[in-house]
């Protein structure tokens, strides 16, 4: 008979570390604690074990990408706590596999070489907390439209003549017919500096134009924090 390990595995200790995190987050108290553990409470339980087992394996992500950088010594970090204990509350806010996504994805990118300040990750975390799945997923879009489309499987109509809008309807079908919604959508990304500013919604443009970046060099860190490492 093989011998029983002696010491737990790093995936045993990553889950652990996981564990820890996600069970710092408060809950419900005093008068409201009835309520909330008749109404809430199972649903948060799958909800918390659910985002577990993410926060479990983007830890072992990062031991995976950068061998020195353990769970032990994760533990150790205390800019990395921060961003997992911040994500981890937002996470169990949130039911969007997009939004859930990109928060994991953050974790993995926070501790990792050339991550971005500690104080501008609070501000992209933020972001993902505040931004819906269409802000996000426009915001990718318009960084760069023609890799988005082959990415994402869709036919790139090489348009001659046309606006930004008729890209958004061709890349984004839920949102055809709803100008005012993508028009908002577009002017919040601005407020957050993600998007370069002008009134480009409503020109008329060369095929060029229409698919041309133009998102902010913030942007793109952000959308680099939030997206899964090569």
């Amino acid at each position: 008979m093989e011998e029983f390990p002696t010491k737990p595995s790093g995936g045993d200790v990553a889950r652990e570390l996981g564990r820890a995190i996600v069970s710092a987050i408060p809950v419900a108290g005093g008068p409201l604690q009835v309520m909330f553990e008749n109404i809430f409470a199972s649903p948060l339980e799958r909800r918390k074990q659910a985002w577990l087992e993410q926060l479990a394996e983007a830890v072992a992500e990062i031991g995976r990408l950068v061998g020195n950088l353990t769970p032990a010594k994760l533990s150790a970090d205390e800019a990395f706590i921060t961003v997992a204990m911040q994500a981890s509350q937002i996470a169990i806010r949130n039911h969007q596999k997009v939004k859930l996504d990109a928060l994991r994805n953050a974790i993995i990118n926070s501790p990792l070489p050339n991550h971005p300040h500690e104080d501008e990750q609070m501000i992209f975390l933020r972001l993902i907390d505040q931004l819906t799945p269409w802000h996000l997923r426009i915001l990718a879009l318009f960084n760069n439209p023609v890799e988005w489309m082959r990415q994402n499987d869709l036919q790139y109509p090489a348009w001659s003549l046309g606006g930004v809008s008729t890209v958004i309807e061709h890349c984004v079908p839920q949102l055809r017919g709803q100008r005012d919604t993508y028009d908002q959508i577009v002017r919040d990304l601005q407020s957050e500096g993600l998007i370069r500013q002008g009134s480009f919604m409503n020109v008329t443009m060369t095929g060029q134009g229409m698919v041309e970046s133009r998102t902010t060099e913030r942007a793109k860190r952000f959308l680099n924090f939030i997206t899964r490492p090569a």
